[in-house]
């Protein structure tokens, strides 16, 4: 647990700081989105929100965590960005058209883009972004996030060079990507902070320029002026962003707050105007007293504990984790420890996801007096018993919620099984270390969309893919996958994707055990606040009263 940073001086030297110096840096600026001076302000607008544990890294093709890329959409703009409602929306691309095969996209950027630094801003630096995505010396975890993009896969597995990837740009406002396959959601995809465009002097510079607070050259609504680990982040008014004029807000400070009481207890005192999440235990006192600040709504996002198949007790016992996963009392869960509206995960891609069935285990409506017997017959055919439990750790990020979570479901394993696990709770950035190591048995982790399709959720468990944590690999479901990529046809292809489903919870790399709501609380004073299925709103949609 990280120890609270609020009622201390420095916050509000901090916050004085940060008005003073957006105050001596506003100055009347013309961009090319309209032609309206950026207004000065009297009295500078902060805007206060809540990035729980804090991001892992602020590298747009190096960044992990959702709460890495909620920082960074504030700090970069993409080729596309997405609107209210999830969908992609022009970004730093004005408009784009498809080839009639579908394989070929090109984006026309808007006129005269400029770095927050002043320096041009043109197609070469997107292409540079994507180049350095897939090369294999970045090691980005999201490099297979665009394997649809030509020579990606030979480039990831160091057969090609990223100068080969299928981006070019034919002249300074175009940006060319061509396919291997169909991929109607690439306009979605390329939303992504890891599609960002790079700024190639600071990369040649050395990766380390790329982040440094103060340095930072970005082509978003804001600036990176100070990062504080496990403090804060703040963020300042880019001058130079292309639609400044339409910016409201003069900076944004993100308060890192792991537990989520003291969150709670920071919004209370005024120290936030917006929440990354909202304690469970406090829920009803939250719905009976702050209700019309309280915005609960669906979420892409799957909550799912992790088999490590590299451990020969996972990899050589598929009757074990089928065994594991069926004892588990899902709607208990969700009523009992979660109580905030999330739905129980029978599946592995969320209800609601775009065009797509969404899939179930084959005992998902079987009682569970009944499940439990025939998982107790699987236990002893893995060949553990009473006299001989099968004992793993379970490693999992701290956190109130996690912790009762893996309390609640440790016990279902000891009460139906007699299984011992071990509770082991770390720092995010520890247990994301120790996962890339292969040292857990076990991991707590969640898979929150990157788009609102059904491939974001299939390529997760894609053998080569860089985020498969779990291992898990299957030809079936990868040849599954390919085939859906290149159908024609959107029925077709959602057939497909679910028949991969329905192969890979058969197997049960891991188990899935709900999925979230977006869950915010939100000052009145803040204007212009908005929900959707991937969780995504920009700072600079906001305003302040």
């Amino acid at each position: 647990m990280r120890p609270e940073v609020f009622g201390r001086p420095g916050l509000l030297v901090s916050l004085l700081g940060l008005a003073l110096l957006a105050a001596c840096s506003r100055e009347p600026v013309t961009n090319n989105f309209d032609d309206t001076p950026a207004a000065a302000t009297a009295a500078p607008k902060i805007l206060l929100r809540g990035i729980g544990p804090g991001p892992d890294s602020l590298d747009p093709q190096k960044a992990r965590l959702i709460e890495a890329h909620t920082v960074l959409r504030d700090l970069f703009e993409c080729l596309t960005s997405l609107g209210p409602d999830a969908s992609p929306v022009p970004g730093a691309a004005s408009d784009w058209n498809v080839s009639d095969d579908g394989r070929v996209y090109t984006f026309k950027l808007r006129p005269e883009l400029v770095w927050s630094n002043g320096d041009p801003l043109t197609a070469a630096d997107f292409v540079a972004g994507l180049q350095r995505l897939v090369d294999p010396a970045t090691a980005s975890q999201y490099a297979q996030v665009v394997d649809v993009i030509e020579n990606a896969g030979e480039i990831i597995a160091g057969r090609m060079a990223p100068a080969q990837l299928g981006v070019a740009a034919p002249d300074d406002a175009t940006v060319a990507v061509t396919l291997t396959t169909r991929a109607p959601y690439l306009p979605g995809l390329l939303a992504h902070p890891s599609t960002c465009p790079v700024h190639r002097a600071s990369l040649a510079a050395g990766a380390k320029e790329l982040t440094r607070p103060g340095e930072m050259i970005s082509n978003g609504a804001f600036t990176l002026e100070e990062w504080t680990e496990g403090s804060s982040i703040v963020l300042t008014r880019n001058q130079r962003y292309r639609a400044n004029s339409r910016n409201l807000i003069d900076g944004v400070r993100y308060l890192i707050l792991a537990d989520e009481n003291a969150e709670l207890r920071a919004y209370r005192a005024g120290d936030l105007h917006v929440t990354f999440v909202v304690p469970r235990g406090q829920f009803d006192w939250i719905r009976e007293n702050l209700r019309a600040e309280l915005h609960v709504s669906p979420q892409l996002n799957t909550y799912f504990y992790g088999f490590n198949l590299d451990k020969p007790l996972f990899a050589d016992n598929p009757k074990l984790r089928q065994a594991l996963s069926m004892v588990i009392d899902r709607e208990r869960l969700a009523k009992t420890v979660l109580r905030v509206g999330e739905t129980p995960a029978h599946g592995w891609v969320p209800i609601g996801t775009h065009d797509y069935g969404s899939q179930s285990f084959d005992y998902a409506e079987q009682p569970m007096p009944e499940r439990i017997a025939a998982a107790r017959e699987l236990y002893r055919e893995a060949g553990f018993t009473a006299a001989r439990p099968a004992r793993f750790e379970l490693r999992y990020n701290s956190g109130e919620m996690h912790n009762k979570v893996a309390i609640a479901v440790a016990s279902m394993w000891k009460e139906a099984l007699g299984v011992e696990a071990k509770l082991v709770a770390v720092e995010i950035k520890s247990l994301l270390a120790d996962i890339n190591s292969r040292k857990v048995d076990m991991f707590r982790l969640s898979w929150a969309g990157d788009y609102n399709d059904a491939y974001t959720y299939a390529q997760y468990l894609k053998s080569d893919f860089g985020i498969n944590t779990v291992g898990y690999k299957s030809e079936r479901y990868d040849q599954l996958l390919a085939k859906a990529a290149a159908a024609a046809g959107s029925t077709t292809r959602r057939q497909i994707l679910e028949e991969a489903e329905r192969l890979m919870l058969a197997e049960h790399p891991l188990i899935p055990l709900y999925f979230y709501v977006n869950k915010h609380l939100v000052k009145p004073e803040v204007r212009g606040w908005y929900d959707n299925v991937l969780n995504v709103t920009y700072s600079k949609d906001l305003a302040l009263d």
